[in-house]
């Protein structure tokens, strides 16, 4: 092998640092990447031996969420649909990864919301109302992060993911065991910043877990012209971060698969990336026609692996379900609905100066220039309501 030289800033000749358990010509020091790999099949808690040991009330609480979330989905669609919502991507075949990403954590704990994770919002505690704040088109957020610890839901594809990561290395450094879940889509995964937020998270061992809700489809296109990989929970080899593929169908299971990985965060293990499979019943939002790119029959072949089929006929077989419990959840998630209805019916008044309290912690001369604009221009046109002004805003 030929001599190395070593340049230094100056591009001249310079010592070369000694690298521990490396020299010139021999490979860099490797992590057996076996147990970083996910296993072979998803994993499953319903319909497995799994399920005996698992807790019957979690259970019964997941299925109350369930039902209660598929009615959630089933009201903001209608919604939207009177024009009472902008937009709306339905999470309907999705509820497990979001009720059970809520439950997963503990309050001090913050949850990373990508767009189509109102119902994981909602599941956390925060106002149904709020949660739709920005679907609506009133305001950037409708809730407050910090009193909340859920972070303000993501439009841009994956850029929650550095943040979360950030947030829990600052967590960590100031001595709080608090622990980031972030929710992204299979199309996240395309993303640099997804890339970027899991390089971080392994270097700095920081406490987070990353969550992709693997629907099949980035809007329309196919997992298949996105990623060649295995799974896309092997990624996360790559990075030096542990692999986990779970059934996103079977509530119980990512429920089990979340908790552990959301602990051994919180114990110092470092992240952790797992891949629930699961489908988007509905079309993308309500401005897309699902039609276009896939086919009945693949539509149903998933509504046959319903999530919440699946946790009603589980809870059937251990006896843990009755008429009373089908009842009270019904009655819940009606009570739901029609909250959001009562709620909806009413049209907010946002205040458009709003807009500046949440840039910058000391405003800058621009964001101050326009808001003193925006302030006269509002004061103008309050002038002429009033019968008092000219009628022409900014004058």
């Amino acid at each position: 092998m030929p001599e190395m030289t070593v340049l230094d800033h100056r591009n001249q000749p310079a010592e070369a640092a000694p690298v521990p358990g490396w020299r010139p010509g021999a490979t860099a020091p490797r992590t057996d990447p076996a147990p970083l790999l996910p296993d072979a099949e998803p994993y499953r808690v319903l319909g497995t031996p799994a399920a005996a040991g698992t807790d019957p009330e979690l259970l019964r609480e997941l299925y109350r969420r369930l039902v209660a979330g598929r009615r959630y989905n089933q009201q903001a669609t209608t919604l939207t649909k009177q024009g009472r919502l902008a937009v709306y991507p339905a999470s309907t075949g999705q509820e497990a990864c979001q009720v059970a990403a809520a439950l997963a954590l503990r309050p001090a704990d913050w949850l990373f919301p990508s767009y189509r994770d109102t119902l994981a919002v909602v599941a956390r505690g925060v106002d149904p109302l709020q949660a739709l704040t920005l679907l609506r088109g009133d305001a950037h957020t409708g809730y407050d992060p910090r009193a909340t610890r859920t972070a303000p839901l993501c439009t841009p594809l994956a850029t929650q993911v550095p943040h979360a990561v950030g947030l829990a290395h600052a967590a960590r450094l100031a001595g709080d065991d608090t622990v980031a879940l972030a929710l992204l889509g299979d199309g996240g995964t395309s993303e640099g910043d997804f890339h970027e937020g899991l390089n971080f998270a392994a270097v700095l061992h920081a406490p987070v877990v990353f969550l992709v809700q693997n629907n099949g489809y980035a809007i329309s296109v196919p997992l298949t012209r996105q990623s060649a990989a295995p799974t896309l929970a092997h990624k996360a080899v790559g990075y030096g971060v542990p692999g986990r593929l779970v059934d996103g169908n079977d509530a119980a299971a990512v429920h089990a698969v979340l908790t552990e990985a959301v602990e051994r965060a919180r114990a110092g293990g470092g992240p952790t990336l797992v891949e629930a499979l699961t489908y988007r019943i509905e079309a993308h939002t309500n401005a897309d026609d699902a039609t276009r790119y896939r086919q009945p029959e693949e539509v149903d072949a998933w509504r046959a692996h319903d999530p919440v089929r699946l946790l009603e006929d589980a809870l059937r077989e251990r006896g843990l379900l009755d008429e009373r419990l089908v009842a009270d959840a019904a009655e819940q998630a009606e009570r739901l609905a029609a909250r959001m209805r009562a709620e909806f019916h009413t049209d907010p008044a946002p205040d458009p100066m709003s807009l500046f309290a949440h840039v910058y912690a000391e405003p800058t001369q621009q964001l101050r220039e326009q808001a003193d604009r925006l302030a006269a221009e509002l004061a103008a046109e309050a002038e002429a309501e009033d019968g008092t002004g000219s009628g022409v805003p900014g004058r």
